[in-house]
């Protein structure tokens, strides 16, 4: 009975998570049908039109990620997940590729869709990019395998390492007097307040041995008097909170706490997850199984049929052309070029035209290439004279017009009424594995048959009384000249483990601190779109700098098809003022991907593997490990010491700079394949050549400090995260507008110095008001608007800078042209 239950518990949220999927599959659908028309699309003109149509995909193309991402995590069916998960990394990859054409198009890291949402009834919340949960569910083991061995590795460290000697202090003789004085003060203070405490009660008892009777009946009139008034300002404050209910100014306690509800939706979702575990550990030993079981009972009969195919082709191609056909290379395909349903006469048609054509492409001469190269930039440039802007070509949208039609073609219309326990299907195993079990068979057919065919003509020419051709091609070399250096290995006789140990002894490995992208606070904003259109170029909020850094370092980190396929990012600099968040960020993306952390700051290199060869060797064992422990940040903090202009004098013996020119070089290694990133930090970018930390760096991300909005949510989270109650007395929006031009750092550390234990318990009698916050904020110096000013005029310096502000004065001649033409005309 209860397993009937839960199977058909189970069947009830599968179809609806199957409907979500369906839904998302037709927004999809209909994507891919305005992306890939059946007439291609006249080029646009207005960059602003052009703009709005990708900001409009960009969004809707978020909000599939966001329903595909549910429905990956809570879906049940092992080989329903793996064709969602192709569709989700497809889906990931065009909203990167649609960023970074935006970014081409704009000049800006950051873009303000407010009058998108406005239009497409969105609010900030589902504009937000969601980081999906498979990049740490799906390698939970993995993570936890390095978590342990990097945690023995810091034990064996602080074992080793000898405690520092006791060291007695010199004290003055004015030092010790006035400690004995605070100690004695002290003391007297204690006994003097106990003195008090005792003369108190005595006069207490003398009033209370001999009460009139009109004492007592004053003391009556007194406590009716304080009970009237106490319940009496209970009331009205609870009348005061209901209107502000009703009015909708404040939030029902009820809404507050999880309903039952929730609670038992987000047990459900848990439930799923551990069942998922379990059908996907089902999947894989059935996988197994099956495969063998192909492998031994149709392996035979593939191979024989195989044979018999080539044989009949062999006969087929000598009774039409008089010869043995030659053998194709596996280059092309071997066997599988025969098997794609051509006749004998074309297949030989298709290899004597693959012949000619690389017999045709010869170098040719050097005139002959200075004229089509002439040519060809010319008809570019009429190209993009006459075209205006286009869509980038994309590397993802073919795979989803292919994965889109999978799901049309097959999971779309399919009767799952009798899986209820949505546990994977045999027959679409064996499917799935006769294709990968024939390519494995045909390349041992392919040189079997090879010989065979050798043989065969051998016998031929001998009966003819021919010359023996041997083998009919012959594999020319590759002439690709100079062949590739390849980077050597300096520690090949080494384990990983070991590599690992040296980089945590020597600090260059480390632990990410527990912290979460969505901890990083921040408000959307609701006016960049209004501004920019009054030519006016706004401050990114922090909700802005957080989807960036999920777009470029998170999701092409989490996903290897993603990195892979997507434009490649090895470097990015944060730059900001002090205590925005740029270290927590860092941290951010070690834990939302489960990357390692190493640390190659200047200061924590300094005087580590000193000379050319032991910094050499340090760059290849951090790169050699990020590597083989992928994915992996490199953080670099104060990144604008290794290309100082010039270096300070107390600096000079820790030779920040001598990371400048083999960094570089290590960067270029870093391949597609390889999800490393390197994240530099820095609070003082303009003591910088800004030219060798613009090449080093292909991503430059301005953090700026908090906005209003930004500051309130600040203020309002990190209250309640110490212990505090947010009620009446305490004037929030008082307090964000003083605290204008302060970092998050700043107000993390007043709100500790402020909402202690002690302060926490006085709060029902005293609660927390928005004047306690004055005093210590103001002991800080904040970040002036000269300081702001100078950052942002140091990242007008920077490439992508320099486009926009030449965007600009190109849009502002041409508005001053068309100004005069009009003033003309009335003249005229």
């Amino acid at each position: 009975m209860s397993q009937s239950l839960s199977s058909s518990y189970c069947f009830h949220y599968s179809r609806t998570y199957n409907q979500l999927w369906a839904d998302a599959q037709l927004e999809l659908s209909r994507l891919l049908t305005e992306e890939l028309p059946a007439e291609p699309r006249r080029p646009e003109k207005d960059r602003v039109v052009f703009f709005q149509r990708l900001a409009m995909l960009f969004v809707r193309y978020i909000q599939v990620f966001r329903q595909l991402e549910t429905v990956y995590d809570q879906v049940i069916h092992p080989q329903k997940r793996r064709v969602i998960r192709a569709i989700l990394e497809g889906v990931i990859g065009r909203v990167l590729e649609l960023k970074n054409e935006m970014v081409e198009k704009e000049f800006s890291e950051y873009h303000y869709m407010d009058d998108v949402l406005h239009d497409l009834k969105l609010t900030p919340t589902d504009f937000e990019i969601p980081i999906p949960r498979y990049f740490i569910s799906d390698r939970s083991e993995e993570i936890k395998e390095r978590k342990a061995m990097l945690t023995e590795i810091l034990k064996m460290v602080e074992l080793t390492e000898s405690p520092e000697p006791l060291t007695t202090k010199d004290m003055s003789q004015e030092e010790a007097i006035k400690i004995i004085q605070v100690v004695e003060r002290a003391r007297q203070g204690r006994l003097r307040a106990k003195l008090k405490e005792e003369s108190r009660r005595m006069n207490r008892m003398q009033k209370i041995k001999d009460p009139g009777t009109a004492a007592i009946e004053s003391a009556t009139v007194c406590i009716q008097k304080v009970w009237r008034g106490y319940i009496h300002r209970k009331r009205v404050k609870i009348a005061r909170e209901e209107e502000m209910i009703f009015l909708g100014m404040a939030m029902d306690p009820k809404y507050q706490v999880p309903c039952p509800a929730v609670i038992s939706a987000l047990a459900s979702e848990a439930h799923r997850r551990i069942k998922r575990e379990e059908h996907d550990a089902d999947y894989q030993k059935s996988v197994v199984a099956v495969t063998n079981q192909l492998r031994e009972v149709e392996g035979h009969d593939m191979s024989k049929s195989m044979k018999d195919q080539l044989r009949q082709w062999f006969i087929e191609c000598r009774d039409a052309t008089g010869l043995f056909p030659d053998y194709p290379d596996e280059e092309d395909g071997g066997s599988a070029l025969i098997f794609a349903e051509k006749t004998p006469t074309q297949l030989l048609e298709e290899i004597a035209a693959k012949e000619e054509e690389d017999s045709n492409s010869k170098p040719k001469g050097k005139n002959e290439k200075k004229e089509k190269g002439k040519k060809d930039k010319k008809k570019e440039n009429e190209e993009e004279e006459e075209a205006g802007l286009k869509m980038l070509p994309s590397a993802f949208l073919s795979d989803l017009e292919v994965e889109n039609k999978t799901f049309a073609d097959f999971w779309k219309t399919r009767n799952e009424t009798r899986n209820f326990n949505q546990r994977h299907e045999v027959e679409l195993i064996k499917e799935e594995k006769r294709k990968v079990i024939e390519a494995e068979i045909r390349v041992q057919v392919d040189e079997q048959m090879r010989q065979e065919l050798a043989e065969w003509k051998l016998a031929v020419d001998k009966d003819r009384g021919g010359k023996t051709k041997g083998n009919a091609k012959k594999k020319k070399g590759s002439k690709s000249g100079k062949k590739k250096k390849k980077e050597k290995d300096l520690t090949a006789d080494r384990t990983l483990e070991s590599l690992c140990q040296e980089l945590v002894e020597q600090g260059l490995l480390k632990q990410a601190n527990i912290v979460r992208l969505q901890d990083y606070l921040g408000d959307y904003n609701y006016l960049g779109t209004t501004l920019r259109q009054n030519d006016i170029e706004p401050m990114p909020s922090l909700s802005d700098v957080r989807q960036v850094l999920s777009l470029y370092a998170i999701l092409p980190l989490g996903s290897q098809v993603v990195h892979e396929k997507a434009t490649l990012i090895k470097a990015i600099l944060l730059a900001g003022p002090a205590g925005v968040g740029k270290k927590m960020l860092v941290h951010a993306i070690c834990q939302e991907t489960g990357a390692n952390l190493f640390d190659l700051s200047p200061l924590n290199t300094a005087g580590k593997y000193p000379g050319k060869s032991g910094l050499a060797m340090m760059l290849h064992m951090v790169f050699k490990v990020a590597r083989l422990l992928q994915p992996s940040v490199i953080w670099i903090e104060d990144a604008e010491k290794m290309f100082y202009k010039k270096v300070p004098k107390e600096e000079k013996e820790l030779d920040p700079k001598r990371l400048k020119k083999d960094l570089p070089k290590s960067l270029k290694l870093i391949k597609g394949e390889d999800r490393v990133l390197i994240v530099g930090t820095t609070k003082d970018p303009l003591s910088a050549d800004i030219k060798s930390l613009c090449k080093m760096y292909n991503k430059i991300l301005l953090i700026p400090r908090p906005d209003y909005g930004s500051r309130y949510i600040l203020w309002k989270q990190l209250i309640r995260k110490q212990g505090g109650d947010i009620t009446i007395a305490l004037d929030l929006s008082s307090l964000t507008k003083i605290s204008d031009g302060y970092t998050p750092g700043h107000l993390v550390q007043v709100v500790r110095s402020i909402v202690t234990k002690r302060r926490i318990l006085q709060q029902a009698n005293r609660p927390l008001t928005a004047a306690e916050f004055i005093a210590p904020l103001a002991k800080i110096d904040p970040v002036y608007q000269a300081e702001e000013e100078a950052l942002k005029n140091w990242y007008a310096k920077t490439p992508l800078g320099k486009k926009r502000i030449k965007a600009a004065t190109e849009k502002e001649e041409e508005q001053a042209s068309v100004k005069d033409k009009k003033s003309k005309n009335k003249k005229k």
